[in-house]
Parts: C-alpha cells; sequence; structure tokens
C-alpha cells in the first residue's frame, strides 16, 4: 500500500524491477560532435574493456568541455550534464611529477566547475565556486594548471549545484613518476560507481524539506510488529514502538534517497545493461573502486572472489583480503582478484537494500554470473542511536527534552531540555582553552573551541573522549545530540554486522610509511555532525552553511580534529587541500584519507598537518546533506 504523500508530489510509475535495473543499453544518447580533437588524439580506444567504459586521456595537456546530453536510463527521456558528451567523464591518467595543464570549456547555460578530488594542489585550483574561485561562466574556458605530486586513484567532479549528481564526474588515475607501480596487476579496469535520477535534483530536495522520509520504502509494518512480538513478546515488541514513535524517528533511515527514485550505474551502465570488465584466467586484475554517487553508500562484493584491498583513497595500504567492503560517496578502494572462472558478477547493493550496481567480469563478451538476491533490510540499533551503551541503564526512557542514556532528545518544546549539567552562560567546557580567539565576533562552535596542547601532562597524545556540545546544537535546526559517543573502528556497519563475510573495516585500514608528519598535535578542534530530519536541515554544530564563520588552521601547525556524529546516517566527510590521518582510539595512525565515513553515533579523530595556504571547503559528500547545511570553509593563514 503506498503511503500519503504530499499534495502535488507524483510517484514514479515505472515498474519496480525496471526502474532498479534500468534498460539494457540506457545511457548517453548524444555523440562527441563538437569536441576538439587535441585530447582525443591522446586516448586509449574508447569501449576496449566493455560496453561504458570512458576512454582514457593520457599526457599533460587535456581538453574537457562540459555540456548537455541526452540520455535514457530507465525508460524516460531525459539530459544530463556530461564531460566530453560522456558519463561519466573520461578517465585522466597523469603521472607523478608532470605538471598537467586541463582547459575547462563551459557549454551549459549556467556556471561549472571541475573539483580534482583527493588531489594535493594550490586552492586556486581547487574549483569550489565561492571558496577558492569564482566558476566558470557560459561560454567562458578555465585552466587549472598543477604539478602532480602523488599517485594512485582518484576522481574529479563538479562542485557547482547539482551537476554532480547529473553527470559531471570522472575517474583519475596517477602513475608512479618511476613507471613501476609496486601493485602488480595484469589488467587495470577503473570502475566507477554512481547513481542517476530522473527526477530534477532541486525537486527531490523540496521533497525532502516537505517529508525527510519520502523515498523510504522501508517503514516499519503490521507484519514487522507482528514478527517482534512473535521473537520478542508483546511487552518488548510494544516497548520498541513507542521508543521510535515518541522519538519521532525511524528506524530504518539509512539513506535520503533510495531505489524508488535512483538508478544505480557502473561506468554509466545499468544492472541490465551490464558493464564488462574482460580478463584471461589466472591473470590479476586491479579494480580501482570509485564512489561518484550522489547519494549512495556501496556495499561491494564479487561472489566467488577475495578482495585484496591494497589502496584506499590513493593511498596504498597494508593488504588485506576481505569478501566485502563499504564505501560513501567521494571514497576510493582499489582491490586486486584473480579470477579463474568464465564469469563473475561485481554486486555492488546499496546500504538500505532498495538496489544494486553490477558489473561483469568476464572471458569474453555476453557472459554473466547470478546476480545474488539482496541482503534483507536491518533496523538501526540503540548502539547506532546513542553510541557507547555500556553500563547505561535504558528502562524508562522519555522524549520530551530529557536525557536518553548516552543521548539528549529534542523535540519542539526546547523548554525543559536537559543540557547535561553544562554551563552555557559562560561556555565552560571543562578547562578548554580559548586562547588566540576573538569570542567577540564569532558563533561559540568547536571549530573556535581548541584545546590547547601545552599541558605538562601530554593531556593530547590520546584523543579525548567526553562530548562538548557547542551552545550552537541547541536549536531548533538540531534534533539529537550523542554524549557517549562509540569510538571503536572496527564496526562494519549496520547490515554488514555478523553477515557470514569479511568486511573492511576502518581498523583494517593501514597506510603504508605511516604519518606524513611526526609531531602530535598542538591543539584538538571539535566539530559535531548535526540535522534535524524532519526539517530536513544538516550542519556543523548546528550551524549550516552560510550561518557559520571559517574553521581557522595556523599555516604549519600540527593538530587534531574530532568528527562527533550526533545523528542517525553515516556521513562522508571529505576536507579538502589537506591530507586527514586517521588514528585509533589510542591515538595510534591508522591510515591516510581525504574522505572519511562517520557511523551514527561515532566519535572518530584524525591529525591534519595544515601546510597548505588558503581557503579550502570541508562537507559531507552526500550532496542532499552538503547542499542542506553540511558544508564549512576551513582557512588556513
Amino acid at each position: 500500500m503506498r503511503r500519503d504523500r504530499p499534495s502535488g508530489i507524483v510517484l514514479p510509475n515505472l515498474p519496480r524491477r525496471r526502474f532498479v535495473q534500468g534498460l539494457a543499453g540506457g545511457g548517453v544518447m548524444a555523440g562527441l560532435a563538437g569536441l576538439g580533437g587535441s585530447a582525443w588524439a591522446q586516448s586509449d580506444a574508447p569501449r576496449r574493456a566493455g560496453y561504458g567504459t570512458a576512454p582514457v586521456l593520457r599526457g599533460t595537456d587535456f581538453d574537457l568541455v562540459i555540456a548537455e546530453s541526452a540520455v535514457n536510463f530507465t525508460g524516460k527521456p531525459g539530459v544530463a550534464t556530461t564531460i566530453n558528451g560522456m558519463l561519466p567523464g573520461p578517465t585522466l591518467r597523469w603521472r607523478e611529477g608532470d605538471t598537467v595543464t586541463i582547459r575547462v570549456t563551459n557549454r551549459l547555460r549556467e556556471p561549472t566547475s571541475i573539483h580534482w578530488h583527493g588531489i594535493i594542489l594550490p586552492f586556486q585550483m581547487d574549483g569550489v565556486p565561492g571558496i577558492s574561485f569564482a566558476g566558470i561562466a557560459p561560454g567562458q574556458t578555465f585552466t587549472y594548471r598543477f604539478k602532480v605530486s602523488q599517485t594512485g586513484s582518484y576522481w574529479y567532479h563538479s562542485h557547482s549545484g547539482f551537476q554532480e549528481m547529473t553527470g559531471v564526474y570522472g575517474g583519475i588515475v596517477i602513475d608512479p613518476a618511476s613507471g613501476k607501480d609496486p601493485i602488480q596487476a595484469d589488467r587495470d579496469y577503473t570502475v566507477l560507481l554512481s547513481d542517476w535520477t530522473d527526477e530534477d535534483p532541486m525537486r527531490v530536495l523540496s521533497k525532502l524539506k516537505v517529508q525527510s522520509d519520502y523515498y523510504n520504502y522501508n517503514q516499519p509494518t503490521v507484519i514487522d510488529f507482528f514478527r517482534d512480538v512473535s521473537s520478542e513478546g508483546m511487552k518488548s515488541a510494544l516497548a520498541k514502538r513507542k521508543m521510535w514513535n515518541e522519538m519521532r524517528m525511524n528506524p530504518t533511515d539509512l539513506a535520503d534517497l533510495s531505489g524508488a527514485t535512483l538508478t544505480y550505474l557502473t561506468n554509466g551502465v545499468t544492472p541490465a545493461g551490464n558493464w564488462t570488465g574482460l580478463f584471461t584466467p589466472g591473470e590479476k586484475v586491479r579494480l580501482r573502486f570509485i564512489n561518484g554517487a550522489g547519494n549512495t553508500f556501496y556495499d561491494v562484493r564479487i561472489p566467488g572472489l577475495k578482495l585484496k584491498v591494497v589502496q584506499v583513497d590513493g593511498q596504498d595500504l597494508e593488504p588485506i583480503t576481505v569478501d566485502e567492503f563499504r564505501f560513501g560517496p567521494g571514497e576510493t578502494c582499489d582491490v586486486v582478484v584473480e579470477p579463474r572462472d568464465d564469469a563473475y558478477t561485481i554486486f555492488s547493493q546499496t546500504m538500505d537494500r532498495t538496489g544494486y550496481a553490477r558489473g561483469t567480469l568476464a572471458i569474453r563478451e555476453g557472459l554473466s554470473a547470478p546476480v545474488p538476491a539482496l541482503d534483507k533490510v536491518e533496523w538501526l540499533t540503540m548502539a547506532d542511536m546513542m553510541g557507547d551503551m555500556g553500563g547505561m541503564n535504558h528502562g524508562g526512557m522519555s522524549h520530551s527534552g530529557t536525557n536518553h542514556g548516552g543521548m539528549a532528545m529534542q523535540g519542539m518544546d526546547h523548554g525543559g531540555m536537559n543540557m547535561q549539567g553544562m554551563d552555557h552562560g559562560g561556555m565552560s567546557h571543562g578547562g578548554m582553552a580559548m586562547s588566540g580567539m576573538n569570542q567577540g565576533t564569532m558563533p561559540m562552535d568547536h571549530s573556535q573551541h581548541a584545546m590547547s596542547g601545552m599541558a605538562a601532562d601530554n593531556s593530547l597524545k590520546v584523543p579525548s573522549t567526553k562530548a562538548r556540545h557547542a551552545k550552537t546544537e541547541y536549536g531548533a535546526g538540531t534534533d539529537m545530540r550523542v554524549d557517549m559517543a562509540r569510538t571503536n573502528l572496527d564496526d562494519p556497519g549496520i547490515g554488514l554486522r555478523s553477515n557470514g563475510r569479511k568486511v573492511l573495516t576502518l581498523s583494517d585500514q593501514h597506510t603504508i610509511g605511516g604519518p606524513l608528519d611526526a609531531r602530535g598535535p598542538g591543539r584538538e578542534v571539535e566539530l559535531h555532525l548535526t540535522g534535524n530530519m524532519e526539517r530536513f536541515t544538516w550542519s556543523f554544530d548546528g550551524v549550516e552553511f552560510g550561518k557559520s564563520t571559517p574553521v581557522y588552521f595556523k599555516h604549519g601547525e600540527r593538530l587534531r580534529v574530532i568528527l562527533h556524529n550526533d545523528t542517525m546516517m553515516t556521513h562522508p566527510m571529505h576536507m579538502h587541500g589537506m591530507w586527514s590521518e586517521l588514528e585509533a582510539p589510542d591515538g595510534a595512525f591508522q591510515a591516510r584519507r581525504h574522505t572519511i565515513p562517520v557511523q551514527p553515533a561515532q566519535r572518530i579523530s584524525f591529525l591534519v598537518t595544515a601546510d597548505a595556504l588558503g581557503r579550502w571547503a570541508w562537507h559531507c559528500h552526500l550532496m542532499m546533506h552538503m547542499d542542506a547545511g553540511m558544508f564549512r570553509e576551513v582557512l588556513v593563514a
């Protein structure tokens, strides 16, 4: 049965199976007319590895043209924004140490941009309109030029409006200057996962503003209730429903968008289209997975094959063999596999289990392997809501302004809200140092609340675990706060726990070579990931972008950043311009990342060396969250 919807909102009328799998021949319909020849002369033969594979452009000089192209993924003709007439755009193959020049021409009727995700470069070349440059006006060409100082798998995408969602993205592969990659493979494929909606993304956001769970078709049902009664008893089942109803939250709110509007793509190809990468039995095949989706976390596995994870976010890892990995928008993950049978399915199911992207590894075109059934939907747990559950008494929980064990819940009436014993008049945070900050003109958020590292007891050797909620979190833009967040890194996440497969976690990741900077942190900056699901607002410390001040880093300093997730959703957090060196709860170096997923009720810390002067963006890489306010500026001076 369909749920009631706000008036004027029309449900998709495509059959469910067709909508999830798309058309076998779905994709970009336009040709490559009107493009200059300079870039194409450098390209590998297009589509040599299978239908939908973007050409690879090599060298130091590139021309990219952003324009509109006709597409049809689901049976409904539409228009995409594309690069050189393709979706995804061409894969750019660079070499460490070279200086690359990329001329980007805008043939749209609106401004555009390209951001080089994960690439270390001068801020003027970072490609974020309003932060690092003005954007590329219609009819204009902007020339990006910078020296390539790293190796590995990365990607690029628009940072203008929702153009990333409508097709402006592509892969980047950077080869070592020596020409000898320590990761040896006989075949090398970029596998760029994305998502597509036939709807106008602004219309999608408007629907979420009216009803945040509009696309959630996994709502708890009467059947679920009676299943709980059978397994847990009537009293427990009623208590569970009462708790969720009082909190006005949904245990299946894993994703804002679902297969109700999204079609999931592998290298721009629908599941029915079946992108195929060829191999010869016995070869080692490197798959450079990129999550270029606007809104989708993918759980990736290849039934029948072990995945040897060798790189994450472009950084070589101590290899670890797994069955499956989860990654969110912005993240990359390289694996090496050794296929021996005729065909294998590359199965990338969505975290909310409403669809999947699919491809095939095969010895020849036209072969396929069985496609697994989607895993069952799992509910968020109390630990996903409250964090560290150790020693808590959860009996008699209530909603209105009370502390639910480790989580304070906010209703619309904040008069009786429990402020957890904080002195908000003077913003006392347990002796937290405010040195050097002018608070007369700044909102009282944690980007300006740095814990000094000058304490004689070396108090910053281990990341702090006590939540320091900002004054700005106590408002209508925040509907919950977690007081005792969990800090463990070994949780694969909802839907992957105890599934019988070895799943990659953050605790498994160890970047080869260790940290880039041997210094410990001189101070600690804490920011909270906040939101209000009913209003569909997202923010840092309860302050949406546009109302916030920059986060200030002193050039050359070494500092610790803590991200404390006060929401029930996982946020892939991307800081531009500098590496985020993830650390374990005991302060030990873990992995070098450019995008870090922060799970519900989780507290994660990483070290940053502020070696990049200028203005930088810092945001959640879920497009709807970023546009709704989870975005800050970092100023390094």
